[in-house]
Parts: C-alpha cells; sequence; structure tokens
C-alpha cells in the first residue's frame, strides 16, 4: 500500500484506508507547501538584493573604464565596498520541481569534442607532441624570445596547472580523481579559453603565420592555420563576437589549434604577452610580477591592470569581486575565499610559492 501516492488495494479495503492515510497525506502535503513557499520567499529576496549588488558592480566597472581612457584618477570610492551577499534562507526542498522556463544547461565541450570539430569543420587534426617535454621545449623557447622572465612562465604555469599539468590539459581535471569533470573550456599551460583561441587567431593570425615560416614549417601545416585565422575573422573583431563564435561546434574546432606541436605554443606566449603589451601602453613600465600577469591572465587585461596599478591601501579595502562577473566569482573558491585584493595575492603568491616545486615545473624552469 502507498501511503500518500496511487494506491493499489481493493476498492473495499482503499475506503477503510482512507481515513486511516488522508491525515499524514494532508499533514505531509502541507509541510511540503510551507517549505516551499518559505523556499521561495526567501530565494527571491535574496536574488533580488544579488542583482542589485551585481549591477553596482558593473555600473563601477563601466565607469572605473571610462575614466581611464579619459585619463582620470580612479578612487575608492569607484569600487563596491561590500562583499557580494549570501543566501542564508532555508535550503531548497530535495523535491521541488524545475523551472520549466529555464533552459537546461548546454554541455561543456572537452578536449574530444574540439578534436572532432576541427576534423569535421575545419579538416584540422592538431599534430601533437610525441611528449609533453617537448612542447614545453618550445613553449619556454618562445617565451624567452618574447621576453617573458622564468618566474612568470613558471610561476603562472604552476598556479593554473598544478605545477604538474600537461600542454592538453583542461580546467576541472589538472588533478585526476574520480568523477573528475571539466569546469570551463580552459587548456593548457595557461589555461586558455575557447574565446582565446578565437580572439587570439583573429588578432596575431598574421604574426603566427609569419613566425612559422621562419622556423620553416611546412606549407601545407601553414595552410591549416590559415584556414582557422580566416574562420575566426569571419566576425567583427571585438571579445563579445568571438566569445559568441567560440561557442558554436565550429568555434569548437578552433581551440584545437592549442593541442599543436608548432601552433599552441605560439598562442599560450601570446596570451601572456597581449597582457604585458597592454599594461605598456596603460603607462604601467615596470616588469610586471608573476602574480600580477596571473591577475591579468585571469580577470582579464581591462580588470587586471585596475588590480596590477591598484596602491596598497586599496588592495587591502577593495573587495575582489569588483573584479568578476557574478558566475565567474560565484565559480572562484580563492577569488571568494580571500575577500579583497590584497589577500587574494597573497594567497596567489603562496600558492605559487609551493606550487613552483612541483617536477612539471622545476622541468620548465630548467628548460630557460
Amino acid at each position: 500500500m502507498q501511503i500518500c501516492g496511487r494506491s493499489r488495494l481493493p476498492g473495499f479495503l482503499l475506503a477503510a484506508a482512507v481515513s486511516i492515510v488522508a491525515g499524514p497525506c494532508l499533514a505531509e502535503s502541507a509541510s511540503y507547501e510551507a517549505r516551499l513557499a518559505a523556499y521561495t520567499k526567501a530565494r527571491n529576496a535574496y536574488e533580488a538584493q544579488a542583482r542589485a549588488y551585481w549591477n553596482e558592480i558593473a555600473e563601477k566597472r563601466r565607469t572605473r573604464f571610462a575614466k581611464r581612457r579619459n585619463h582620470e584618477a580612479v578612487g575608492l570610492h569607484d569600487y563596491v565596498l561590500t562583499q557580494p551577499p549570501v543566501y542564508t534562507g532555508p535550503p531548497r526542498p530535495p523535491d521541488m520541481p524545475k523551472d520549466p522556463t529555464r533552459p537546461p544547461r548546454a554541455p561543456l565541450p572537452v578536449l574530444a569534442d574540439f578534436l572532432k570539430s576541427a576534423a569535421e569543420h575545419h579538416r584540422f587534426v592538431p599534430q601533437r607532441p610525441a611528449r609533453d617535454s617537448d612542447f614545453k621545449r618550445s613553449y619556454v623557447q618562445l617565451a624567452k624570445a618574447a621576453g617573458l622572465s622564468r618566474d612568470q612562465v613558471v610561476r603562472i604555469y604552476s598556479f593554473e596547472t598544478g605545477g604538474n599539468g600537461t600542454y592538453d590539459v583542461q580546467a576541472g581535471l589538472t588533478h585526476p580523481r574520480p568523477g573528475a569533470r571539466a569546469i570551463s573550456t580552459a587548456m593548457g599551460y595557461n589555461q586558455l579559453l575557447t574565446t582565446n583561441s578565437v580572439s587570439l587567431l583573429a588578432g596575431y593570425g598574421d604574426q603566427f603565420v609569419q613566425a612559422l615560416r621562419q622556423r620553416g614549417v611546412d606549407d601545407s601545416r601553414i595552410g591549416h592555420l590559415r584556414r582557422l585565422i580566416a574562420f575566426s575573422r569571419t566576425v567583427p573583431n571585438r571579445w563579445g563576437d568571438h566569445d559568441k563564435l567560440a561557442k558554436t561546434q565550429r568555434g569548437w574546432g578552433i581551440h584545437a589549434a592549442v593541442l599543436d606541436r608548432d601552433f599552441g605554443p605560439l598562442l599560450q606566449v601570446q596570451k601572456l604577452l597581449t597582457s604585458v603589451k597592454f599594461a605598456q601602453t596603460k603607462g604601467h613600465t615596470k616588469p610586471l610580477t608573476a602574480a600580477e600577469l596571473e591577475m591579468m591572465n585571469l580577470t582579464g587585461d581591462g580588470n587586471g591592470i585596475d588590480l596590477v596599478t591598484m596602491p596598497q591601501s586599496l588592495r587591502e579595502r577593495v573587495p575582489t569581486s569588483n573584479f568578476f562577473q557574478r558566475g565567474g566569482y560565484e565559480r572562484n573558491g580563492i577569488a571568494r575565499r580571500t575577500g579583497v585584493v590584497a589577500k587574494l595575492y597573497a594567497e596567489m603568491n603562496s600558492i605559487m610559492d609551493r606550487l613552483s616545486q612541483q617536477p612539471g615545473a622545476k622541468e620548465m624552469a630548467s628548460l630557460f
């Protein structure tokens, strides 16, 4: 006999059972409705508060960007100085139905998807290195030639991959464990996103082609890269447009370039070099520390230069949430845990110190 569901009892027994179970069923239903109402009320109040907070974060960010374009000083009042709201209401009832108006989350592409899309849509199969050390050697040679320091390269690699990551490691899979899954499309030593790959090919593709020719790479191989470059330029040269393209299956195929033994190191190095050049154009001529360069790599150059040039007195008061979108912040445990910029720098340097002693990081350091 089912207590509060559809019963399979014969009619005469069902009638007798109704009087016995009706009371508990009604009580259980009332309890569920009360829990649902309490959760919904609390969650709606929290979401309203969170939307207001993150809207203010975005507005303050736009103001800071505008001030920097106009060469105006940025001060403490240009940041939100409170921490993001935290939901403290009752838990979601486990049997609460899903919101039918919310579309299901699209599956996150992984390495196999990037390779499949590259082959199907671009007739491109990356030539992968025989060993990770071969990729490291090429990467280090290019990084040195570009003026990046051993400290920058090794410490960023350590922070992004745990000090042992391979050229093809994807975010969420840096530490193999049962049930591990990818948490973003970020891949490689500097954890490039699919959008980074599209943006870098669109902006620096001609430079990459020239570098490959100087190194004597076969023209047929360069032809593959030129097709990827051409596709990346089918949209306006803006991050938002690159992001939309990167989320398509044809866009996934572009990301396979980071796996190629010749193309991948160029993309990885250029990502860091672009941040260095950006800082210089904003008047920051001092060499970036590894943590400063990683801040730009982590949050984007526009936010990153803000973090780099911020005086220590502000770093100790400004919340880390000022430099993230809501979703990115909620997924970033370090940003949430540290709370303010000064503590974020301190923890980042501590992690870099520790993970730079891992075998993969020591191998990379030895190649300089």
